[in-house]
């Protein structure tokens, strides 16, 4: 079969490699028809994620089509339209019990596609078939009025958004958002917060076109970081691995309040106000999210059009032009092919 296989920074190639097989209970072959750029997809091809190596299987948020099923795969039957995992969850552990699929116990601690070694070498979703282990926890319907180029990117980047605002704002209903963009991830997080009941949404970008759509979106933007701050937050989001970005969002939030940050922030320490954090008694996520744990609530979402994932896709283009589409990737690129008939 097919699959893309990450060169290097700004370089990708087809190879051909031999295809997966079921070869125990509880599995599936899938065949992804939509793939979207994950925002460290996108640092990779930048050259901005050294730490993840060369030539391994590329992709890993995704929308699919079931090909082939075994004994214990639950409900699922080929020619279905699904959401995969991209972490590798068992849904049985007591780690997957709790809802921390990203973590399964049944897996090493980073099991994942599309990163190679690190992730455990489950392939990538850039192929002709991606190998599903645990197909009963690991897959999720599509509901059938969403498009599955529309929602490519639910089963990570979206996810991950989710966990910046979501369980905040349960606990502080019409709370007030602060967030630092950075890639798709706090363009995602302005809408779930505001379809969720944010109060307002305040936006703090250096790149225009994200600065506009999120302006679009609903939110109050700002093209750079005001000296002086644009006052306390009891949630904010720090969507960018930038140290400035970080400490932004640290220090406009709250007492009580909690921040978030998605970064990844490599090397053997990152400099954090950890006095004033403890000042204001505020608590800080950092983290792998848990993303099958919230799909199904995610694509109720979207189902009933409270949020709008397409709306941040850059571009879509053909499956085979990927190549050449990946060499200078946007923010958000997403890769679609025609499902198969069943």
């Amino acid at each position: 079969m097919r699959e893309l296989t990450f060169v290097g920074p700004g370089s990708v190639e087809w190879r051909d490699v031999p295809a997966p097989v079921i070869d125990g209970p509880n599995q599936a072959l899938v065949r992804p028809i939509a793939v979207a750029t994950c925002d460290l997809d996108v640092l990779l091809l930048r050259g901005k994620a050294s730490m993840f190596g060369n030539n391994f299987a590329f992709g890993h948020e995704c929308v699919a089509q079931v090909v082939e099923v075994s004994k214990g795969a639950g409900p699922f039957r080929p020619g279905d339209i699904v959401v995969p995992s991209f972490q590798i969850t068992c849904g049985t552990c007591g780690r997957c019990r709790r809802a921390l699929t990203g973590n399964c116990e049944a897996v090493r601690g980073t099991a994942m596609y599309g990163i190679g070694t690190l992730g455990g070498n489950y392939g990538g979703a850039l192929s002709d078939l991606m190998k599903i282990p645990y197909a009963s926890a690991m897959l999720v319907a599509l509901p059938n009025n969403l498009a599955p180029a529309d929602v490519a990117s639910i089963g990570d980047n979206v996810a991950d958004a989710w966990r910046t605002v979501a369980p905040a704002l349960r606990g502080n209903p019409e709370a007030r958002v602060l967030i630092v963009g950075g890639g798709s991830i706090g363009l995602y997080a302005t809408q779930i917060a505001l379809a969720l009941g944010a109060s307002t949404v305040d936006y703090v970008d250096s790149q225009p076109a994200r600065l506009n759509l999120a302006e679009e979106l609903g939110a109050h933007v700002y093209g750079s970081f005001p000296p002086k701050g644009i006052g306390r937050f009891p949630i904010t989001v720090a969507t960018t691995g930038e140290l400035e970005g970080l400490t932004f969002a640290i220090r406009s939030t709250e007492p009580g309040g909690v921040c978030t940050s998605v970064g990844i922030h490599s090397g053997n320490a990152t400099p954090m106000p950890l006095f004033d954090m403890y000042i204001t008694g505020m608590t800080f996520v950092t983290g792998r999210g848990h993303a099958r744990t919230v799909l199904p609530e995610l694509l109720e979402l979207a189902s009933t059009g409270r949020i709008t994932p397409e709306k941040i896709t850059n571009k879509v283009v053909p499956w085979d032009d990927a190549v050449d589409a990946l060499s200078d990737p946007p923010d958000k690129l997403v890769l679609a092919r025609e499902q198969i008939e069943t």
